[in-house]
């Protein structure tokens, strides 16, 4: 996914996926290269099922991957890896995105007004 074609629901998923301050970390701790779960959760700080939690969403979005490894000692262990992408956006790009939504958007983000 080297340059992500964002529909208006994938532009979502991305979006919530990257708004959280532990998966940009994580992100940002995957450019060098890949990590194992302990090894991941001990370089961000976080429990390892908080770190699930959080790659769950990233891996959901297409951003990263994981692989189920065998260790020496023949335990499973889990590694990940950041997937190639990039994000353009501009207003144009999310009025197009906006157009293929398959919900009605309605997220009880806010109140909702009655303009009369």
């Amino acid at each position: 996914m080297s340059n992500l074609t964002l529909n208006g629901d994938k532009l979502l998923e991305v979006a919530a996926a990257l708004n959280n301050p532990h998966r940009l970390r994580i992100i940002a701790l995957l450019i060098d290269g890949g990590k194992y779960t302990s090894q991941l959760a001990r370089d961000v700080g976080i429990s390892r099922p908080l770190l699930v939690m959080h790659i769950n969403r990233l891996e959901a979005a297409g951003l990263v991957s994981s692989t189920l490894e065998l260790s020496d000692d023949g335990k499973a262990v889990r590694y990940y890896s950041l997937e190639p992408f990039e994000i353009h956006l501009n207003p144009a790009i999310i009025a197009k995105a906006a157009k293929t939504l398959t919900d009605d958007g309605d997220q009880g983000d806010g109140p909702k007004t009655d303009n009369k």
